[in-house]
């Protein structure tokens, strides 16, 4: 079996313009990331890059132009059963209560439901939400619904995780909180995590090695940083370290030209 986890090899997605249907234009070019077995790896980049088409193509929710993906050396043909997915957006049921939604996808798979029930309360007390288990999503707060989400994806026990910025909207107190309860939950069984966000912070703070995409179109991988940062951290506290500063300021100095490449692009598209 490969110690890669997932593998994306010389990916290229190519989509036809919403704006002139008869025009083609390449989100991902020749990009080529490799995620091994219990690494963290954060992707970084401008808006608009194509980080999450990246994504989408590890899930099997795209199918690339061209390149190859594999889940443990296999080549991946159809939706990886092997990963679970965070999404940006929340995808809680509102008509389901938190333990129904975090059960949901245990029912999906045919576990009876008493089982269902009491791995979904186990996990629900995991992030911190034991006794919420009876309350709709309108009744959680953001960080609360959050938590629900990261149940949801990790009662299924994925040996691969698939994170699309799930806490940008949050505020920074809650964030830091989720952040590290992500950590500890990652600590405990070191699985693959492929974690796509737009703060530099949170890529260092959390990973094992960070990658900075170009901008689009045709993104592709820029810059690879191995961050030597002990473990276990706390986001806040690690963000004072000498060596995150300076692990900071090699990145943003690959990253810093991409950045003000995608605002420019950004206001075109707005003029």
């Amino acid at each position: 079996m490969s110690d890669h986890a997932l593998e994306l090899l010389s990916i290229s997605c190519t989509f036809h313009s919403k704006d002139n249907p008869g025009q083609r234009y390449t989100a991902v070019a020749d990009t080529t990331l490799r995620i091994k077995a219990g690494e963290f790896v954060s992707v970084v980049g401008p808006t608009g890059c194509g980080k999450s088409t990246l994504l989408n193509v590890g899930a099997g929710l795209l199918e690339p132009s061209s390149g190859t993906v594999k889940v443990f050396g296999q080549t991946l043909a159809g939706i990886n059963t092997r990963a679970g997915y965070m999404f940006q957006t929340e995808a809680l049921m509102p008509w389901r209560s938190a333990i129904d939604n975090v059960m949901v996808g245990l029912q999906y798979r045919g576990v009876p439901d008493a089982q269902a029930r009491e791995q979904a309360e186990a996990w629900l007390s995991r992030v911190g939400l034991s006794g919420f288990g009876d309350r709709y999503p309108h009744q959680l707060s953001g960080g609360m619904r959050k938590r629900v989400a990261l149940a949801q994806t990790l009662v299924l026990d994925p040996d691969i995780i698939l994170m699309d910025e799930p806490f940008s909207a949050l505020d920074i107190q809650t964030r830091q909180l989720m952040e590290n309860e992500v950590l500890d939950l990652w600590n405990a069984k070191k699985k693959a995590v492929l974690f796509i966000t737009h703060d530099l912070d949170e890529a260092i703070a959390m990973s094992d090695r960070v990658v900075v995409l170009s901008a689009g179109p045709a993104t592709h991988p820029i810059g690879e940083f191995a961050i030597d940062l002990a473990r276990p951290r706390d986001v806040a506290e690690v963000r004072t370290q000498p060596r995150f500063v300076e692990l900071h300021t090699q990145i943003w100095e690959v990253l810093r030209d991409e950045v003000l490449k995608g605002y420019a692009q950004q206001l075109k598209k707005a003029a």
